[in-house]
């Protein structure tokens, strides 16, 4: 994994490449590579580290009017320039970029390719490989792909070029997403529609174990059983402008500062003439039929459907649970007579999801997909979905999708709250719009948060979070974007298991930040932060303006107390973000980590 583009047409390939390689630069990667095939050669470009090194790599003067490219996130092989991809076949007539990871690589391999001189320790490497074995058996490109992708065993994307096929790029994919791109005398191929939105916004979606020929005036099609596929492309809802930094320096400070018009572009999606919240009425009727909700989340999102449970269960008095999705994939628990999965993820591609709704599929229970990217895998595939609305997010270290998923779970739990009858004062519309104030006062402190940061985590080596209650979960969600982006050990917990190890771990100077954003359970997460500086620890309390006390560290306005998460957390978003930012840290690319996580 992580990125793929391909174009084929009249323009030089070269250039739109790199600019879609550079559109995908936000989900993480290590490596980068094009390959352009003109009349005589095919011309192969590979660099370790950034797209701008790519462009300085490859050669102006060739021109090429098709060709493939590829960011790559390690998981074969270390991060190189030879591991990069393209991958090319033994005399260089196949070349190859791969997407996925294929778990029997080594058996293949072994039957197959005990002869071949492999140059790469990927995986991808054995599919381009076993494209020219096949080829030579049959003397068939289409035949030797088809062949070749009934032997993987794991997840795919591919683009493949063939250098005695000028005119074509094999294409397929398994788990792993990929779209071909329609236009006036070219075609695309892309894992992502943002890559090639500034050539096309028509897109035709591609299937699991599809065989698809694309050439600049056709795409077609076919299943691995030879039988032709029609499909009607989608128009990508994405406006390019918003994938753009404007005047920020990082996309991660500019999502932060989003969240307010993201709650209240999210109140306009989900609110009718009469002001009632507006929601599709099989939905509604989906959460009607069920006796219990299973979250199926991972990251972030993991931590939104934690207080997505607290939202479903006290507000509608649905039963919850929360699972993480890689997990749940290999342990599935005894389930409830009427389940309800809802899937909750930000690029609507998360390989650990997609393997559960798969089973969830096929057990024939019904599945809700939250998600940022209408028309991404998991919303496709799922019964009912529900838009995040947040626009593109471009940093690794999610933000606006985050506090986007709390936002239209509580829509969702009083919602059918409303609809079993129950009696709510509480209007969360309204409530939102309220957030949203909250949210553009706290984007407006930035300069406080960023002291907070200086003064506590400018030279620790470890940090805690603790909270309990919704506290303790936004605790967590703090606690991950703090090591996501400044490589900081930092670790959440609920404040009343501190003593049950943990603060074994305290010693002077330990940085502890405390939420303390529940009225119940104020005092006792006070009494824990007594306990950890009692043992040395620097202690930074965050609370709402109705609850400070003389010595916290930073106070915010104050919300519906059930909606405190999605206030709070934004001040340790930018704590993160400072944290980051003044140890010379890659904010927006974390080391290791990538956007969307398209393998299990």
């Amino acid at each position: 994994m992580c990125g793929i583009v391909g174009y084929i047409g009249n323009d030089d390939a070269k250039e739109i490449l790199l600019t879609g390689l550079e559109k995908l630069e936000y989900r993480g990667y290590d490596s980068a590579g094009v390959a352009v095939r003109s009349k005589d050669n095919t011309d192969l470009f590979k660099v370790k580290g950034r797209i701008a090194t790519l462009r300085e790599a490859v050669d102006s003067n060739v021109t090429a009017t098709t060709g493939i490219g590829h960011t790559r996130w390690a998981t074969h092989g270390q991060p190189n320039q030879t591991n990069a991809h393209p991958h090319q076949s033994t005399t260089g007539r196949f070349t190859l970029v791969h997407n996925g990871v294929v778990e029997n690589f080594q058996e293949l391999k072994d039957e197959y390719l005990s002869d071949v001189n492999f140059v790469s320790e990927t995986d991808t490497e054995v599919i381009v490989q076993l494209m020219e074995r096949f080829e030579k058996d049959t003397n068939d490109t289409l035949e030797a792909f088809r062949r070749t992708i009934e032997l993987l065993h794991g997840s795919y994307a591919l683009a493949v070029l063939d250098h005695d096929a000028e005119d074509t790029v094999y294409v397929a994919k398994n788990k792993s997403p990929l779209l071909v791109g329609l236009g006036d005398n070219f075609n695309v191929v892309a894992s992502d529609s943002m890559a090639m939105l500034q050539v096309t916004d028509q897109f035709v979606e591609l299937m699991d174990e599809e065989v698809v020929l694309v050439t600049k005036d056709h795409v077609k099609i076919q299943k691995l059983n030879g039988e032709e596929v029609t499909r009607e492309p989608f128009t990508a809802e994405i406006d390019a402008s918003d994938i753009e930094k404007g005047t920020y320096p990082h996309f991660m400070l500019k999502e932060i500062d989003e969240q307010p018009f993201v709650m209240r572009k999210i109140i306009q999606e989900y609110q009718d003439e009469n002001d009632q919240i507006k929601l599709d009425q099989d939905v509604r009727q989906a959460m009607a039929d069920c006796d219990r909700v299973y979250i199926i989340a991972a990251g972030t999102s993991y931590h939104a459907g934690l207080i997505g449970k607290e939202f479903l269960e006290k507000i509608a008095q649905v039963p919850t649970e929360v699972h993480i999705a890689s997990e749940f994939s290999y342990n599935m628990p005894l389930l409830s007579e009427k389940p309800l999965f809802v899937f909750i993820s930000q690029s609507g591609e998360t390989a650990d999801l997609r393997s559960v709704l798969v089973e969830v599929n096929r057990l024939g229970h019904p599945a809700l997909t939250m998600t940022n990217v209408p028309g991404s895998t998991l919303s496709r595939e799922s019964n009912y979905t529900l838009h995040l609305h947040a626009g593109p997010e471009i940093a690794v270290a999610s933000t606006k999708a985050y506090t986007a998923q709390m936002a239209v779970l509580v829509i969702l739990a009083v919602d059918t709250a409303r609809a079993k009858g129950l009696t709510l004062d509480f209007d969360p519309l309204k409530e939102l719009a309220i957030v949203g104030n909250a949210m553009e006062a706290l984007c407006d402190q930035k300069d406080q948060l960023e002291k907070i940061a200086q003064e506590y985590l400018q030279t620790t080596r470890n940090c805690f979070f603790i909270g309990r209650g919704l506290d303790y979960f936004v605790g967590l969600e703090g606690a991950l974007k703090l090591k996501e982006i400044s490589y900081i050990q930092a670790e959440g917990f609920a404040g009343g298991e501190l003593k049950h190890g943990t603060i074994a771990l305290i010693e002077e100077g330990t940085p502890v930040i405390a939420l303390a954003t529940q009225e119940h359970v104020s005092s006792s997460i006070r009494s824990n932060v007594s306990e950890v500086v009692a043992r040395g620890a620097n202690a930074c309390i965050i609370s709402p303006e109705d609850l400070y006390k003389e010595g916290d560290a930073f106070t915010f306005s104050d919300v519906h107390p059930l909606l405190t998460p999605l206030a709070s957390v934004v001040t340790l978003q930018l704590i993160s973000y400072y944290a980051a930012l003044h140890r010379d840290c890659d904010v927006d690319k974390p080391r290791n980590l990538a956007k969307s996580v398209t393998v299990e």
